[in-house]
């Protein structure tokens, strides 16, 4: 009875799956003043099989949901807090990351294959090549997606080309496609027992499948890929009840929510208001624009995509995208890759440092170009090294890249709406670097506006779990919203030294374009020779000759 009593009573709490490219979390919300009460973090291993490669193993995705799950209803009961009160779940996902699994044996046919993924770059020219005027944005009028390697039916129909287990599963009609979300709600709800096989219209509106006007599954686009319909999922708005929890701690609890992580920073950041915008910097960066109940299409090379359906019968949300590949995955890249840094953290010091990139540039194109290019082409490149620069400018070029990209896509976004943006809202890992932050500022020549609370992207999800018709735990009404403690960096530059930074950012954009050949050298048994690169294959056969020639003048000349 003693501890019964000390329990913190806090009313209904709501709690979200964050499941991201490179880590999953579970986090607790109190649904009245939006508190982050407690949460638990688990690192998601990504595999590089081949060049341009990238998967993750779904059963890990899945097992770091339940552990985080189970660990945070540790840390609660800690804290006195009662886990009965957790009326509901949402669920937040990295989106066009693309699973089959067997819905009779509950196992996944082949790893996810990443949104990064670049295995699928041949296939996309292919279908570019078939359309009228080779034009990528030939699907655009209903998908409001280029045909592009980013988004899932691609890597879909890659699979089915190229995994026996998947197209013998598609024939005898045993395969589920899904995204993320798909994939955590059928296995939450119970899996080949009974698993509610569904999806959300955000991260459907990500696939190339989905019309973004009717707000389903297009018949004409599944044709356009030869993927049958009958392995996608139902498409339900971004809030409503979709089934129960079937195991753990928090068995019979409703999962209510789903909205892919973008839809759900825009929600956390309550960019309910047509023209309100976030830009979230985690693994990639992305920038969305509210444009309210009507598709805007972009000239500028954004995406239109579904930003929220937050009930079965309102209206669907619209929202004008700009993509990055390449954010904080840059600071992995050199850390894992290159070892300048040991820890994320250590970056802002680096770079602090110095103060300036010294001239130097990177262009950090290892996935090609997203928005506003679309270039599949592009490589990394770093440009205006001299004896002086060191690995401190390197990282401090390595941020400015983040900021110039995020400026090449607010660029498109405001001659799109005609209206500019006058002050930018962030979120996300990266937000917590403060010099990336005035950087940013620096560069778009407006303030940046931070949440003291970073996780927005979980908040969005919770928000719409807790709405749901059926919990009723979360109000969205706008006077009931809780007010957002943030902070404010201000442009320190003058616009002119901001100009010429980008100047020269945008010169070294158009020296990594055009890298790769159009079309990969098969060897024979369907794997890409190295030297579909000809800049690549020039090089390995002139090192060849070097050192063979190196090797006969040292036999010819003994010492």
């Amino acid at each position: 009875m003693a501890a019964s009593s000390s329990r913190v009573m806090l009313g209904p709490l709501v709690a979200a799956i964050d499941q991201g490219t490179s880590s999953t979390r579970f986090l607790v919300f109190n649904a009245k003043t939006a508190e982050l009460l407690s949460h638990h973090q688990v690192e998601i291993n990504q595999s590089f099989p081949k060049e341009g490669w990238v998967e993750e193993d779904p059963k890990e995705i899945l097992q770091s949901v339940y552990e985080c799950m189970e660990r945070t209803c540790e840390k609660l009961t800690q804290l006195n807090i009662d886990i009965s009160n957790i009326k509901a779940i949402g669920v937040t996902n990295q989106r066009e990351t693309t699973l089959v699994w067997d819905k009779e044996t509950g196992e996944p046919l082949y790893n996810a294959i990443v949104w990064l993924d670049l295995r699928t770059q041949s296939t996309v020219e292919r279908l570019i090549n078939k359309t009228p005027g080779r034009n990528k944005n030939h699907l655009k009028h209903k998908t409001g997606l280029p045909i592009s390697t980013y988004f899932s039916a691609v890597k879909l129909r890659w699979l089915m080309d190229n995994v026996d287990e998947v197209a013998e599963a598609v024939l005898t009609h045993r395969a589920m496609f899904g995204t993320v979300d798909s994939w955590l709600i059928w296995c939450l709800t119970g899996g080949k027992s009974g698993g509610v096989h569904c999806t959300d219209v955000t991260n459907a509106s990500r696939t190339m499948l989905f019309n973004i006007h009717t707000l389903d599954w297009d018949p004409e686009l599944c044709k356009y890929f030869d993927i049958p319909m009958e392995i996608l999922p139902k498409v339900r708005s971004s809030s409503e009840i979709y089934g129960l929890m079937k195991s753990g701690s928090l068995s019979g609890i409703p999962i209510s929510g789903c909205l892919g992580d973008q839809s759900a920073a825009l929600v956390g950041q309550m960019c309910f208001q047509e023209g309100q915008a976030k830009n979230t910097y985690g693994t990639g960066c992305f920038l969305l624009r509210n444009t309210g109940a009507k598709p805007v299409m972009s000239d500028h090379g954004l995406l239109t995509t579904v930003a929220y359906k937050l009930g079965r019968d309102k209206p669907a949300c619209y929202a004008l995208e700009g993509s990055v590949a390449i954010a904080g995955a840059v600071v992995r890249w050199l850390k894992d890759n290159l070892g300048i840094i040991q820890t994320s953290t250590e970056l802002e010091k680096l770079a602090a440092s110095v103060g300036t990139s010294y001239g130097c540039y990177f262009v950090p194109a290892f996935s090609g170009l997203y928005a506003p290019y679309w270039e599949p082409s592009a490589r990394g490149i770093i440009c205006g090294l001299t004896q002086f620069t060191n690995k401190s400018h390197l990282a401090f070029a390595a941020l400015e890249a983040v900021c110039f990209q995020t400026r090449e896509i607010l660029d498109a976004m405001n001659q799109d709406s005609g209206i500019p943006l006058t002050q930018l809202q962030v979120d996300g890992g990266m937000t917590s670097n403060r010099l990336l932050m005035q950087l940013q500022a620096d560069i778009l020549c407006i303030p940046v506006v931070k949440p003291s609370m970073p996780e927005t992207t979980a908040l969005g999800a919770a928000m719409a779990a807790g709405a749901a018709e059926g919990v009723s735990v979360w109000s969205l009404r706008p006077e009931d919203l809780s007010e957002v403690t943030s902070e404010k960096f201000e442009p320190q530059i003058n616009p002119e030294e901001s100009e010429f930074r980008y100047a020269r950012w945008k010169k070294a954009v158009q020296r990594a374009m055009n890298w790769e050949t159009t079309e990969p050298i098969s060897n024979g048994n369907g794997e890409t020779s190295i030297f579909s690169s000809v800049p690549l294959g020039f090089y390995i056969l002139g090192s060849m000759l070097m050192l063979i020639g190196a090797k006969y003048i040292a036999g010819q000349c003994p010492l």
